[in-house]
């Protein structure tokens, strides 16, 4: 085999496919990227079994073959290489030996036969859904915060995508907080759940251009997803078995509602939280007054009190909240105000638009009223 690439195409192909590869794994194979010039495409494919990804680079094929090298290695010495116009060069042999060549340096390293690489699961294109990078990037923003990075309970650890018709639902939840995002398709599909792992979302939403004109296309099996996009297929297992009954959390009771400025919340929100450290439990407690709304924290390292308008509906009310979950929410929420529901001070409260386009559930956190 024997290639050639300007350093930027194939640098961009290998930190894509990267995102891939095995970091654990008993077989050396999937600690290697496969590089796959056996056709008239270059194309790169990283796959730790739960997730893989293949994405064409440009380049000329001088002669045809495949090859895996190891994948810390080569994306080392690729991005060590002198960029520029210098074009690199990559041979290997059929005993698998390779040399890299750029400008006056040469490497020399060992490769393993590409025909050992585990390739990507064959997805039937039948079951699909279209929409733009910036839609899928943006709602994948909006709702992975709140999934759970605890083993313990695999579902909470992926987010459910639920087509309906026009629509996608995508919800992610943790025990303490839930996170929907209704978002309409331009076309009419067929009914379809299912729960895609957090780490795919994760690292999908850092290889998408984020462009409003460019589509992906999402392909759904019995056991995989596929995400389609530019020059990228990504394929990733799916977690088996079903999601929680999110419609029983759901309410739309309500004691107090309360309009506020979603801007000046989340700064005093974000002052308060300076008075606490990582493992610190202290909640920010919120007291609902006629137009205001008082906001205090009490730590080991002080206390801060501060004051802002707000349109009540209802009663007053005092509740207390982690700091961060409803930093977590207001930070990804585009509207200038934001609604926010309560029933009481152990109930849910729901941050929420008019049409629950999104829709935040925050669980409230017990406090001593004396100690405040």
């Amino acid at each position: 085999m024997k290639l050639t690439f300007k350093k930027d195409n194939l640098l961009n192909g290998i930190n894509i496919v990267l995102k891939a590869v095995s970091s654990k794994t008993t077989m050396p194979i999937l600690e290697c990227i496969l590089m796959d010039a056996s056709s008239d495409v270059i194309k790169l494919t990283a796959n730790d079994m739960e997730l893989g990804i293949e994405t064409t680079v440009e380049g000329d094929i001088l002669e045809r073959g495949k090859i895996a090298l190891d994948a810390k290695l080569f994306s080392e010495i690729i991005r060590k290489l002198s960029g520029g116009e210098s074009p690199i060069t990559i041979i290997s042999d059929d005993k698998y030996a390779t040399t890299i060549t750029c400008e006056s340096s040469v490497f020399h390293i060992q490769g393993k036969d590409g025909e050992e690489f585990a390739y990507l699961p064959y997805i039937e294109k039948d079951n699909y859904i279209s929409l733009s990078q910036f839609t899928l990037k943006e709602v994948i923003r909006q709702t992975l915060f709140s999934i759970s990075v605890n083993d313990s309970n695999k579902m909470m650890t992926g987010e459910l995508f639920q087509v309906s018709g026009y629509e996608l639902k995508v919800v992610s939840l943790d025990g303490h907080r839930m996170a929907i995002r209704k978002i309409a398709l331009k076309d009419q599909y067929d009914d379809i759940k299912v729960i895609v792992p957090g780490k795919t979302l994760s690292e999908i939403s850092k290889i998408l251009n984020g462009d409003n004109d460019s589509e992906v296309l999402i392909f759904f099996s019995q056991n995989h997803i596929l995400f389609e996009f530019d020059s990228t297929v990504v394929v990733s297992r799916l977690i088996e078995g079903e999601y929680f009954r999110i419609e029983q959390m759901l309410s739309s009771d309500y004691e107090t509602k309360v309009t506020i400025n979603r801007r000046e919340f989340l700064d005093n929100i974000d002052r308060a939280a300076i008075l606490i450290r990582e493992n610190d439990k202290k909640p920010i407690i919120l007291n609902v007054l006629d137009n205001v709304m008082q906001m205090k924290m009490n730590s080991s390292f002080g206390t801060m009190n501060s004051e802002a308008s707000i349109r009540k509906m209802g009663k007053d009310i005092m509740i207390g909240f982690n700091p961060k979950f409803l930093m977590d929410a207001l930070r990804i929420i585009d509207d200038e105000e934001v609604d926010i529901y309560m029933m009481n001070p152990k109930s849910p409260c729901f941050i929420k638009d008019q049409g629950e386009n999104y829709i935040y559930l925050i669980l409230p956190v017990n406090f001593n009223a004396a100690s405040i």
